[in-house]
């Protein structure tokens, strides 16, 4: 894959408190969190277990585990997870979700702080949380819970260019009047313009782990203008408006879909796999 010299943004800050803010939104609504979001790929579990040891039997230590998007389909697979979640509500949506499913594990915990037991995991996978993780400990303190020769496995996401590309510029003018911080003639960017260079240099920064294996894979999926709403609502930015300014936002955003696009609209999602392997 080729590195790409202008990263698009990602919403990974070092500024604690609004991470930590932003963060907490998720657990206000763990259903809809559960219902809304999509799920990944089949062929990112393959990956998984080729590039990062996730097969059966393997230790997998699931950081941010949400609901258990991931978590289901890699029990399914026979792997042995310990999924840590710092949301309460997140945490007890994924065990009632993993109820039945044998060698899985979820602790209500945050990883930063949540104490690494001795024996150590083939795998470290953050599926879309990685970047909610203190950055200043969330590559080490990972490198600390692996075996020498296991896995970090970090799973990001992206908005990128596709499916109902006229339906993504004008729905800006619903972001601008709404949102004071939406950048005017924002767009989302093409695939090749997305770049993974910030995570490999984090990792090689550590000093623990070899060279970073990337896989990508690119998803559409279709909405009716309530499923999309719902999926709104789970972003931390939309969250974390004003009330007014949400409902204005959403409504809009609805009636544009609705009346303009007969009801649906196609997203088009990048997933990334990146994997590092300790040394």
């Amino acid at each position: 894959m080729p590195e790409i010299a202008t990263p698009a943004h990602r919403d990974d800050t070092r500024d604690d408190a609004r991470r930590e803010r932003l963060r907490r939104t998720f657990d206000e609504d763990a259903e809809l969190y559960d219902r809304a979001r999509p799920g990944y790929p089949a062929a990112l579990y393959d990956d998984l277990a080729e590039l990062a040891g996730a097969r059966p039997g393997s230790r997998v230590l699931e950081v941010g585990c949400g609901t258990g998007q991931a978590t289901v389909p890699l029990a399914g697979r026979g792997c042995r997870i310990t999924a840590v979640e710092a949301g309460p509500s997140m945490a007890a949506v994924a065990r009632r979700n993993l109820a039945g499913a044998r060698g899985v594990e979820v602790v209500t915990a945050e990883f930063e702080s949540w104490p690494l037991p001795s024996e150590p995991y083939d795998t470290v996978l953050a599926v879309t949380s990685f970047h909610w993780i203190d950055p200043a400990v969330r590559v080490a303190r990972a490198a600390d819970a692996l075996r020498p020769g296991g896995a970090l496995a970090v799973v990001r996401t992206q908005h990128v260019a596709g499916g109902t590309e006229e339906f993504f510029v004008d729905v800006q003018r619903c972001y601008e009047r709404f949102d004071p911080d939406t950048k005017p003639g924002t767009r989302p960017p093409a695939t090749a313009e997305v770049g993974n260079a910030d995570h490999a240099e984090e990792v090689a920064r550590s000093g623990r782990y070899g060279p970073t294996v990337f896989r990508r894979y690119e998803q559409d999926l279709t909405y009716t203008a309530s499923e999309y709403l719902d999926v709104l609502r789970t972003y931390s930015g939309h969250r974390a408006l004003p009330d007014t300014a949400r409902r204005g936002l959403l409504d809009a955003i609805a009636e544009l879909i609705d009346g303009q696009y007969g009801g649906r609209v196609t997203k088009r999602y990048l997933v990334e796999l990146g994997v590092s392997r300790r040394l």
